[in-house]
């Protein structure tokens, strides 16, 4: 319950600058979705496992619904930095290799996990 509470006032801090009452409550429903319990933290599982869970409303909250990130990416920033004031910030992209054409993005280009050009998608 105290985790549960202080998620909610995390939440609250985060996504507080969205104007529309759903789009917020759809900003505790997905970080609530990832503390659960579970391998999978695809949109699927995670609107299947709390009573209040809905896939589409969900999907569309985090694919398709118009918010501006940039007061939600500065409140989680300026809560990491008060939690573990860092010295520098490294933005690096992450690559996954893969076997086949069949992923979407998956092309031939730099992959720094293979450190050479491959198939890979980049994030």
């Amino acid at each position: 319950m105290q985790l549960r509470a202080s998620l909610g006032e995390f939440v609250a801090e985060v996504f507080g600058s969205l104007k529309r009452k759903d789009q917020r409550g759809w900003g505790d429903r997905y970080p609530r979705g990832l503390t659960l319990d579970g391998r999978r933290k695809s949109i699927q599982p995670m609107a299947e496992r709390p009573p209040d869970g809905d896939m589409q409303a969900l999907q569309q909250f985090v694919s398709q619904s118009w918010w501006d990130h940039t007061p939600v990416l500065r409140a989680v920033a300026s809560k990491a930095c008060a939690a573990i004031a860092p010295e520098a910030w490294v933005i690096d992209d992450t690559s996954f290799p893969k076997a086949g054409n069949q992923s979407v993005g998956a092309a031939r280009k730099r992959c720094g996990a293979l450190g050479k050009k491959s198939l890979c998608q980049v994030a």
